[in-house]
């Protein structure tokens, strides 16, 4: 017995995808995850997306980590979706629906090439307060959004943060899951596979977080380097990139309308001032489809 899989990336964000609709869902998704995940001995991935029959939406979207833990959103994740929903028959473009762990978004795709999108994400408002992001903090109004207010629980303990020109004052912003943002002068001078593990599992952060260091190019254009909560360094996140967006115009330091520069390519944002939500257009590319023994689940 075997199910077939699909494997895709959105600017270097890459993800086995099941189809379940005319096929069962995997039996243990979190074991799956890991296993095929594995970049030596399964598929190789960032983690695992299931798609399923959703009651309200054209599709129904599962994301677990490379960890094999759920994740309630990934914005790459939900390109390549939304691409495959079309590729598949489940919607016809331009227009598809996809239900999350964060809502119902609304996308639209542009078929580019026979296995290739560029898709526009509905990301929905960003989420500020600091109880719902979640972070713990101990301050006198806890309803107020964290920005440039917390210092890195890492910040100047350590010797690099000089060296990279690293701002240690954090930004909190939520977009279905949790993101802390950090300027500074240089993306490639940190030691993101040391101080990102570290941040992500800090105490203050009861839900762990993402983490993400960003290089101001211009008031249009960012260069930002990743650490995914239960993934490590990948070469793009979408829902990160829409929270650079927000953290940026919170703080002065960029537009509403942005480029986010990603080891994997190009990402495009947009806070919309008049509805407050957060749009994000990228590619969504297949890479290869094939079949993964059902005993290995």
């Amino acid at each position: 017995m075997e199910f077939e899989f699909v494997k895709m990336h959105g600017a270097g964000n890459d993800y086995v995808y099941v189809d379940c609709f005319n096929q069962p869902s995997p039996l243990d998704p979190c074991r799956l995850a890991r296993v095929i995940s594995d970049r030596h001995c399964g598929v190789g991935s960032d983690g695992l997306v299931l798609m399923q029959k959703s009651q309200g939406a054209s599709v129904f979207m599962r994301m677990f980590n490379a960890d094999g833990s759920e994740s309630e959103m990934c914005g790459n994740g939900v390109r390549c979706v939304a691409h495959l929903a079309v590729a598949n028959g489940h919607a016809k473009a331009p227009l598809v629906s996809v239900e999350t762990g964060r809502g119902v978004l609304s996308l639209v795709v542009t078929q580019t090439g026979p296995r290739t999108s560029q898709v526009r994400v509905d990301m929905g408002e960003p989420i500020l307060k600091p109880s719902n992001v979640p972070v713990l903090v101990i301050e006198e109004n806890q309803e107020k959004p964290i920005v440039d207010g917390l210092c890195s629980p890492l910040g100047e303990a350590q010797g690099w943060w000089k060296t990279s020109g690293l701002d240690p004052r954090m930004t909190i912003v939520s977009m279905g899951n949790p993101h802390v943002v950090l300027y500074c002068r240089d993306t490639t001078l940190v030691p993101l596979e040391t101080i990102g593990p570290a941040i992500e599992n800090h105490s203050i952060f009861p839900k762990r977080i993402n983490v993400h260091f960003v290089e101001v190019l211009s008031p249009d254009r960012v260069r930002m380097r990743t650490w995914e909560r239960g993934s490590g360094i990948t070469q793009a996140c979408g829902t990160g990139a829409s929270a650079v967006c927000v953290a940026g115009v919170l703080s002065g330091r960029s537009h509403r309308k942005i480029v986010a520069e990603v080891p994997g390519g190009n990402l495009e944002l947009d806070w919309d001032e008049s509805s407050g939500t957060v749009f994000m257009t990228g590619p969504a590319e297949e890479v290869f489809r094939g079949r993964w023994p059902v005993k290995a689940c």
